[in-house]
């Protein structure tokens, strides 16, 4: 069902691609802005999804990179992707296999290295069906050096007579000897070795990362003392999971499920009648359906987005559809964009912001209490006859997708979700939830395999929605890679020389996904944004420098560009200038992979691994080494909180971790160089009264200097600028003390009483005018110069760490910081680091994160990752 027929007819469950269980499907989808896309779901529920390689070919070839004269045999491919066919008469035929790619219902996965496909490396396919190569002459065997063939793949072969694969496999001496069924990899079997001496697939902390408390393994509670005794009898027990043993197989989540559902938005209230949008200057009578999304445009046209046309675009076409259901009603019709006229609407909704800013406190504590009474129910749900806390219950309400960067669908009209749209899931026993709306849920579940507590599917980008435990609750816990990582390397990088294409370009992703913490990447269909990851780089997303120079240039997640240029090791260079020969700039680097066949060889490393688990490590890893890497024993708190936020800068940089600089940021910047400047002022006048009060501190260097950023102008504006402050503070004391006055039942001060303050004021600012430019100042209270020094000490003090700040807020306005805190970056290394620097906690953690990492406040000082 195409878009339009969507608009028009919207299914009462976007969902129908999920089981009658609720679970979800593979899907290849990356969307631009997720609840809870599969990045983010719980390790042990993470589903791998197969997709196939699917992009048309194009006629033309890209120029062959120049690459400087080698005389090693191994920088001529000996496995390479086929030549491309020519076009001509299957031109048509590609295009209708493409068509009807959106019928195809499952993808079989890359197979593994035991298949005989493996060692063929294939070209991007359509349908799933490889192109037929053309001949070409084959590399003679006689140039083959067999002192240096661990840097090659085994050549594949075609018979020109049969034309069937015959597949070489390794053996002990490394000549290609053709078999008919390849040998099952004898590294497979180490691997299973090494898991099994381990005794436990479960990874175990180490021994200076554990947080297991008093209570030991078992997960008893400590004791307490008879002091706390009664007073924790009062309170609602807290359930430490963190001291409890975690140590099952992650099959069973839980025994009893009870939750009161999701909340959804208030149904859509239409405008007054004297609030119309115009179309060619007049106004026009538009039903509820039409007007409410007309409204989510008008609300946003003083913003960028209205600016964009593909936004535009978007908005309107899908408008229009909407239109075609529920006309204007008077028979206006809306055929051009440039016509329409929101600002009516726009007018309208802003004045109705400044009521809501202009609500008295108490009107706003009130409206606080009903939402917070409206939601209660939502906010905790039954965990094993424990409560727990819900993540995000409330269900987004429509609007018009925004998307990030240069996403194909922003302007997209978001539906309105309803209960029919939402599979629950909860315990067998436990009441189903009435939703605050009418209509009744699309299918209840009783999965305690899964930790999701309803999931739903949007209709833009198709993304699967869920509603999870929230993120500090006795589900959440985190995948240790410290006890594997070593192995894992070492047996990627033996594989960067595997004589089997297909592992050899696995290992080089992920080295990738290891060194430079890329995300996995899908495939995305053509209307979809062209978003790539690492097993889905196209030749076009890399260039090659000599000697070991790679440029990487795509865009990444939520369509943020990914631009860098790194040095990678000669064997990875090497492997990239063969995963290239023969190639379109639209063919996939990686042909050999995808992300599933990926995450499941992870899983043969790692119980729970995923292409998540390496970047999430790889993240805090950085980020301990960064810190540990600062040395901080004379700093103020300033420039440490400064090294913090730069290690956090330096790690969302590596995870390419971007935002738009906000619009106010260049409004902020300047509000804080002018408080800077206004510190300079006080300090300047401190050191002129000290001038005036001896002259020898004229010659000592401390105080000589003048402040080199204040000039005359800037001074008479801001003493302006305070005597304006001054009498409005006045003004305002005076007010206020004549109504305390009148409201004792006492005579309220006369006029002349701030007559004389206002004057005073005026003496005072007279004073400071005639001061300018003489380097002598009076203050208002007399003070000795050993004040005066101490008192210059701590501006100077505050001015240096102001100063800090105004760099810190400007290195950090592209760069999202809060993404890497609360998702990447291990908690007990910010804890740990807080303790050993006597640094508050509520210096870099929100109250909200305080809540979310109960477990991580046991980290001792000299605790590391």
């Amino acid at each position: 069902m195409d878009r339009r027929s969507l608009l028009l007819n919207p299914p009462n469950g976007p969902n129908k691609n999920l089981a009658s269980n609720g679970k979800r499907p593979a899907n290849g989808d990356e969307g631009d802005v997720s609840m809870s896309d599969d990045d983010d779901l719980p390790l042990s529920q993470t589903v791998s999804k197969s997709e196939p390689v699917a992009t048309h070919p194009r006629n033309l070839k890209r120029k062959k990179p120049v690459y400087a004269e080698s005389s090693s045999d191994d920088d001529t491919p000996l496995a390479s992707s086929p030549a491309k066919a020519k076009h001509g008469a299957t031109g048509a035929a590609s295009t209708s296999a493409r068509s009807n790619r959106s019928n195809e219902t499952s993808v079989k996965s890359e197979a593994t290295s035991a298949s005989s496909d493996d060692e063929v490396p294939i070209s991007r396919k359509a349908n799933g069906f490889a192109k037929k190569p053309p001949k070409k002459k084959l590399k003679e065997e006689s140039d083959f050096d067999a002192s240096d063939n661990d840097n090659s793949p085994i050549a594949s072969r075609k018979s020109v007579s049969s034309r069937k694969r015959k597949v070489e496999s390794q053996s002990d001496d490394d000549k290609p000897v053709p078999v008919k069924k390849p040998a099952p990899k004898p590294r497979a079997k180490k691997v299973k070795k090494e898991e099994d001496a381990s005794g436990s697939d479960t990874p175990k902390p180490k021994s200076r990362a554990t947080t297991t408390g008093k209570g030991g393994a078992s997960g008893a509670p400590p004791k307490k003392s008879r002091k706390k005794k009664d007073k924790e009898e009062e309170e609602e027990a807290v359930f430490k999971w963190w001291e409890a043993d975690a140590t099952g197989d992650g099959s069973v989540k839980w025994q009893t499920l009870e939750h009161n559902g999701v909340i959804f938005p208030p149904q859509y209230e239409p405008l007054p009648q004297h609030v119309k949008m115009k179309y060619n200057g007049k106004d026009v009578n538009l039903p509820p359906a039409a007007e409410e999304v007309a409204g989510f445009y008008a609300a946003m046209v003083e913003t960028d987005h209205a600016q964009d046309a593909t936004f535009n675009k978007n908005f309107f076409e899908d408008w229009k559809i909407v239109m075609k259901k529920d006309p204007p009603l008077d028979g206006t019709k809306i055929a051009s964009f440039k016509l329409c006229d929101f600002r009516p609407m726009y007018e309208y909704f802003e004045a109705e912001k400044a009521k809501k800013k202009a609500m008295s406190a108490q009107e706003k504590k009130d409206a606080k209490k009903a939402k917070d009474e409206l939601e209660a129910k939502y906010i905790t749900c039954l965990l094993d006859g424990r409560k727990e806390k819900v993540g995000n219950f409330r269900v987004e309400p429509p609007g018009l997708f925004r998307g990030r960067g240069d996403h194909p669908k922003k302007g997209a009209l978001k539906f309105r979700v309803r209960p029919e749209d939402i599979t629950i899931n909860i315990g067998k026993d436990a009441p189903i939830p009435v939703p605050n709306m009418p209509g009744t849920w699309r299918a209840v579940t009783h999965d305690n395999t899964v930790t999701w507590l309803a999931n739903w599917t949007e209709n833009v980008n198709n993304n699967h929605k869920y509603v999870f435990l929230a993120a500090g609750s006795s589900l959440k816990v985190n995948v240790l890679l410290q006890n594997h990582v070593d192995r894992i390397r070492q047996n990627y990088t033996r594989d960067l020389k595997s004589k089997v294409m297909a592992d050899r370009q696995r290992a080089t992703a992920m080295y990738f996904i290891d060194k430079l913490a890329l995300r996995a990447g899908n495939e995305k269909g053509e209307d979809e944004a062209d978003t790539v990851g690492c097993c889905s780089l196209r030749c076009e997303h890399v260039t090659l420098e000599l000697p070991n120079f790679i440029i990487f240039d795509f865009l990444g997640k939520d369509s943020i560009r990914y631009y860098k240029r790194v040095d990678v090791e000669p064997q990875v260079f090497k492997n990239l200038r063969i995963f290239k020969e023969n190639k379109n700039d639209d063919d996939n680097l990686f042909d050999r992979v995808n992300t599933s066949s990926l995450n499941k060889h992870l899983t043969t490393e790692m119980k729970g691994l995923t292409a998540k688990v390496f970047r999430t490590f790889n993240a805090s890893s950085t980020f301990q080494r960064l810190l540990d890497e600062e040395d901080l024993s004379s700093a103020t708190q300033q420039e440490k909180l400064n090294a913090y936020n730069k290690a956090n800068r330096m790690v969302a940089i590596l995870c390419n971790h971007q935002r738009s600089a906000p619009k106010t940021h260049d409004q902020s910047m300047e509000k804080m160089r002018h408080k800077h400047r206004s510190l300079k002022y006080e300090r300047m006048k401190l050191r002129h009264a000290l001038f005036n009060l001896d002259p020898k501190y004229k010659k000592k260097k401390k105080f000589a200097d003048d402040e080199s950023d204040i000039e005359d102008d800037w001074i008479v504006a801001y003493e302006e600028e305070l005597k304006a402050k001054e009498i409005e503070r006045a003004e305002k004391k005076f007010a206020k003390d004549n109504e305390k006055l009148v409201e004792e039942g006492k005579q309220a001060q006369p006029a002349k009483v701030l007559k004389e303050r206002l004057q005073a004021i005026e003496e005072d600012f007279e004073r400071l005018a005639d001061e300018r430019g003489s380097k002598k100042a009076a203050l208002k209270k007399d003070k000795t110069a050993e004040k005066l020094e101490e008192a210059i000490d701590k501006l100077s003090e505050k001015i240096k760490g102001f100063a800090l700040q105004i760099e810190d807020r400007d290195a950090g306005k592209e760069v999202a910081l809060g993404t890497s805190k609360i998702n990447y970056l291990d908690p007990r290394i910010t804890v740990a680091w807080c303790k050993t620097h006597d640094v508050p906690l509520e210096k870099l953690f929100s109250k909200t994160l305080l809540v979310k990492f109960p477990w991580a406040m046991q980290a001792e000082e000299d605790w590391k990752f």
